[in-house]
C-alpha cells in the first residue's frame, strides 16, 4: 500500500506533550496523587490554556489526580504545568495530611469498657 492511499490519521490534531510543557526535558517537583492545588491568582489572558485551566479548575482546591483528570492529560505533564505555576506563586500546592497514628490498644479497651458501663 503507498502513502498516497492511505487515509490521514484524523483523532483530532496530537500535540506532543513537550509542546504543552514548554520544554522536553522540563523538570517537575515531586507533587503525589492527593496533593491538593489550590489557586493563588485569577488567569492570565496571554497565558498557555493548559495553565488557565488549572487556574481556573483550582478556584476551589483540587488533588492533583483530580486536574490531571479533568485536563484529560497524563499525570506526568500535570507535575510539570503545576511546577511552573508554584514557581510563579499563582497556584498553591498542600501537602497531604498525614494518617493518624492508631492510639494505642490499651486506650482502646479502655474506650470500650467505658462504653459498655454506660
Amino acid at each position: 500500500m503507498t502513502s498516497e492511499n492511505q487515509d490521514p490519521w484524523n483523532e483530532g490534531t496530537p500535540v506532543p506533550l513537550y509542546v504543552i510543557t514548554g520544554d522536553p526535558d522540563s523538570v517537575a517537583k515531586t507533587f503525589n496523587l492527593v496533593t491538593l492545588i489550590a489557586t493563588r491568582s485569577e488567569p492570565d489572558p496571554a497565558m498557555q490554556p493548559e495553565h488557565a485551566a488549572i487556574l481556573s479548575l483550582c478556584s476551589y482546591p483540587l488533588s492533583v489526580a483530580e486536574v490531571s483528570a479533568y485536563l484529560s492529560l497524563p499525570f506526568s505533564v500535570v507535575t510539570v504545568l503545576l511546577s511552573k505555576l508554584v514557581e510563579e506563586e499563582r497556584v498553591e500546592a498542600i501537602a497531604p495530611v498525614p494518617v493518624a497514628a492508631y492510639p494505642e490498644r490499651g486506650l482502646l479497651e479502655a474506650v470500650i469498657h467505658g462504653l459498655r458501663k454506660l
